[in-house]
C-alpha cells in the first residue's frame, strides 16, 4: 500500500474533491481483512516494545464528519493492544470548567504517558472546525472582544496548534492525525441505518441533520486547516472512509509504518541485572528438590 497518498504535505491547497472517500485501491474485502488482522498482531508487538522502552509515546487524532466511522476504527485497529498501554479520550463540547480554561488544557491534560498509545475522538481541532462555522460559538467563548473579534484569529490558532504539536514533537510524542473521509452519500445511507436499527437508534439525533446542512462549510473549515497544519512533524492523512475495511486497514498501516522507524526495543539489561537473573534462577530451580 502507497501510504504517501494519503498524507497531506505541508503547505499543500487541500481540495477534498480530490480525495475519492470509496477508494480501495487493489484490495477486496476479504484481503482487507486478512491484512488487518496480521497489522492488528504486528501493532502489538510494536506497542509491547514501547511500553517497555518507556520513550515515546504515541498521540492519535481522529478528525471526522459525523458517522464517519471514528468509534468502529479505534476500536477494530487497536482490539489487540494491552489496555495498560492505551488511552482513549473522546472530547465533546466543553464544560464550564474547560471553557474557564484555554482550548489546548483539556488536550493537554490527556496526553498520553511515555510508554503509552493516547487517542483522541476529536480534538482541539474543533475549535478551528466547529467553532468556525458556528460563529456563535466563538462569540459565547470567554475571550477579551479584540480577540475573538480579530480577522486573524484562525491564522493564529494554526500557528497556536503547530507550535503546540512541534513542542510535544521535541518532547518524545509523536503525533498522527487521521481524518476520515466518508462522502455525503454514505453519511446519508449510515444515518438511515442508524434510524432503522434499534440497536443504534441511540447514536442518532436531530443534531446530526442539522450538521448535516453546513457540510459545504465543514468541507471549506477542513481543506484550509489541512492546508495550514499538516506538518512534518505532525501530519495529517485523509483517508477513504466509504468503506470501513480499507479505511481501518489504512490506518493501521500507518500506524504500524510510524512506529516501525522509532526503531523500538527492549530494554537492555546491565550486567548487575542478569546476575541477579541467574541467582533468581538459581533458587527458583532449588525449590525443585
Amino acid at each position: 500500500m502507497d501510504l504517501d497518498r494519503f498524507r497531506v504535505k505541508p503547505g499543500t491547497k487541500v481540495s477534498l474533491k480530490d480525495y475519492d472517500p470509496a477508494y480501495t485501491g487493489d484490495y477486496k474485502k476479504q484481503g482487507a481483512k486478512d491484512a488487518l488482522k496480521a497489522g492488528i498482531e504486528q501493532l502489538a508487538i510494536y506497542q509491547d516494545k514501547l511500553y517497555a522502552q518507556n520513550i515515546y509515546a504515541l498521540l492519535l487524532v481522529f478528525q471526522a464528519m459525523d458517522a464517519a466511522g471514528k468509534d468502529s476504527t479505534i476500536k477494530h485497529v487497536m482490539s489487540g493492544v494491552n489496555p495498560q498501554g492505551c488511552q482513549v479520550f473522546s472530547f465533546k463540547a466543553p464544560s464550564d470548567e474547560e471553557q474557564d480554561h484555554d482550548y489546548l488544557w483539556r488536550s493537554m491534560r490527556a496526553l498520553p504517558e511515555r510508554g503509552r498509545i493516547g487517542i483522541h475522538n476529536r480534538s482541539y481541532y474543533e475549535e478551528v472546525l466547529v467553532v468556525r462555522v458556528h460563529p456563535e460559538i466563538l462569540q459565547s467563548q470567554q475571550l477579551p472582544p479584540d480577540l475573538k473579534n480579530g480577522k486573524k484569529i484562525w491564522n493564529q490558532r494554526f500557528e497556536q496548534i503547530n507550535s503546540f504539536e512541534k513542542y510535544l514533537s521535541e518532547n518524545g510524542i509523536v503525533t498522527l492525525k487521521f481524518y476520515l473521509n466518508v462522502s455525503y452519500k454514505e453519511q446519508r445511507k449510515r444515518f438511515l441505518d442508524r434510524i432503522d436499527r434499534p440497536e443504534k437508534n441511540w447514536k442518532f439525533s436531530m443534531q446530526d441533520v442539522k450538521e448535516r446542512s453546513h457540510w459545504k462549510d465543514y468541507m471549506k473549515a477542513y481543506e484550509d486547516m489541512f492546508a495550514h497544519t499538516s506538518t512534518d512533524w505532525a501530519p495529517w492523512h485523509i483517508i477513504p472512509a466509504d468503506h470501513k475495511w480499507f479505511m481501518r486497514l489504512t490506518v493501521g498501516n500507518i500506524i504500524n509504518d510510524t512506529l516501525s522507524k522509532l526503531h523500538l526495543h527492549y530494554p537492555n539489561v546491565s550486567d548487575e541485572h542478569r546476575q541477579e537473573l541467574l541467582k533468581a534462577r538459581e533458587l527458583l530451580q532449588a525449590e525443585e528438590g
